[in-house]
């Protein structure tokens, strides 16, 4: 409850701020000091110290697994805000508004991390959605990034459509707005509550770009401007994975027979779309976008095992992918050249700026020593121990193989290519913060219980 409000009212004061301060300066080093705020009051709520009493009437419930996310995606936030800050003064004149809007986010991130209602996890969702559809065009001088808003709003909307219309059938079947139900579900679960389970299902895979809900990723992370695309990419969709687990959790657990093989087949097409299709990029930036859409397979593997390996694994898993992505976009925000041609000879004249970007890719790729590959092993962990799930790990496995090349495309062209890659120059602390989020990687890869200690105690 601590981040929920402390973070609104920092939407309103970052609103204000824009004709109260004059210099950007001051404004971004306002927003950093306000995500530090809520990081250290979100650790103290988990240490149980509550600023705000409100009776939710038990539809929010702040456990510890929603807590830890929100301390991943804050962090991960400060960290993203450091390294990219700066660059969203080249998108626009509304400096302030656009750090308005991300606070607002943080308040829908927050609401669909502990939800108990359907009715906050529809609220959670749109108070997500919409700033990012007002931050995917907020160039509006590039008709990519105006297209790419478009596109972004009319699948948006349709895919609220449908999730509305599963609550609503869920409401018919049971009664309640509740996403725990008392009642034990009949042998036979009635038309409308399968319905509106299979409604809800579509709706969350549109939202983590789930295959085949996909389509719209890969031209609004292209079209939209860099810096916001981090953001999206990483902290947003970790958000909505996290929302997507508690609602199988919670509300459909007892129909694990009703939809477990259709997860399976939307995971192994997810996996595979995203891999595939990123093979055959020549944008980094679009290759990335089917990159995300492939890492959301591996992550859908935790609503298709739903166990507590699963659990675990998410949340090293929002983590290390959240690190590593702000990472590889806050460097190529910096980049004039977004093709691969780009990097060319980049570890020559950026030997630690290449550096960093190896560790991260690396991470991606899920190769030993780092966070990814932690993350990977927990999530065909939580899968082995599935009955039935040997054909969805081994497809997974081999599509982490392929996932190698188009990553290590990048490390061969900063290393072992001819190039004059050019780097707009970055300052100490952009450089320091990318060292920082490599140790970060790297400490989670070899000891995962810095992490996970926290979930249990």
């Amino acid at each position: 409850m601590n981040v929920l409000i402390i973070s609104a009212v920092l939407g309103v004061v970052m609103m204000f701020s824009s004709f109260l301060l004059k210099q950007n300066s001051t404004i971004r080093n306002l927003a950093i000091a306000g995500i530090g705020l809520l990081f250290v009051v979100n650790a103290l709520e988990i240490g149980g110290t509550v600023f705000f009493k409100v009776n939710v009437h038990g539809m929010i419930l702040f456990d510890r697994f929603a807590l830890l996310f929100n301390a991943i995606a804050l962090l991960s936030t400060f960290l993203y805000l450091v390294l990219s800050a700066r660059d969203m003064e080249k998108v626009g004149v509304n400096y302030a508004e656009y750090f308005a809007l991300i606070f607002f986010i943080l308040c829908g991130i927050t609401l669909v991390s502990s939800f108990k209602s359907f009715l906050i996890l529809f609220l959670g969702i749109e108070i997500i959605t919409i700033p990012l559809y007002i931050l995917t065009g907020s160039d509006k001088r590039n008709l990519k990034s105006n297209e790419a808003s478009l596109k972004y709003f009319l699948l948006g909307t349709f895919s609220t459509g449908l999730m509305l219309m599963g609550i609503a059938l869920l409401y018919g079947a049971r009664g309640t707005f509740s996403t725990t139900f008392v009642d034990v579900i009949e042998v036979k679960p009635s038309p409308l509550l399968v319905t509106g389970m299979i409604l809800l299902l579509f709706s969350m895979s549109f939202k983590v770009s789930a295959a085949p809900f996909h389509f719209w990723t890969p031209d609004v992370y292209d079209g939209a401007p860099t810096v916001f695309t981090s953001f999206m990419a990483t902290i947003v969709k970790a958000a909505v994975f996290i929302a997507f687990i508690r609602l199988f959790d919670d509300s459909f657990e007892k129909l694990q027979p009703q939809w477990r093989l259709l997860i399976g087949i939307i995971t192994a097409a997810t996996l595979f779309i995203g891999n595939i299709t990123a093979v055959f990029q020549q944008s980094v930036k679009r290759m990335l976008a089917y990159s995300s859409i492939a890492q959301a397979g591996f992550m859908m593997m935790a609503v298709f095992a739903m166990n507590n390996d699963a659990k675990e694994g998410l949340l090293i898993y929002t983590a290390a992918y959240s690190f590593a992505t702000i990472g590889i976009f806050a460097v190529l925000a910096k980049m004039p050249d977004y093709t691969f041609d780009g990097f060319n000879g980049l570890s020559r004249k950026q030997p630690l700026v290449a550096g960093t970007l190896t560790i991260f890719l690396l991470s991606l790729a899920g190769i030993p020593l780092t966070a990814g590959f932690l993350a990977k092993f927990y999530m065909l962990k939580a899968a082995m121990a599935t009955p039935g799930s040997l054909w969805l790990v081994i497809f997974a496995v081999l599509m982490a193989a392929v996932s190698v090349y188009y990553y290590f495309r990048i490390i061969q062209a900063m290393y072992f290519k001819e190039g004059d890659a050019s780097l707009i120059t970055v300052s100490m602390v952009f450089k320091q913060t990318l060292v920082l989020l490599t140790i970060l990687i790297v400490l989670l890869g070899i000891f995962p219980n810095l992490l996970l200690t926290w979930y249990y105690f």
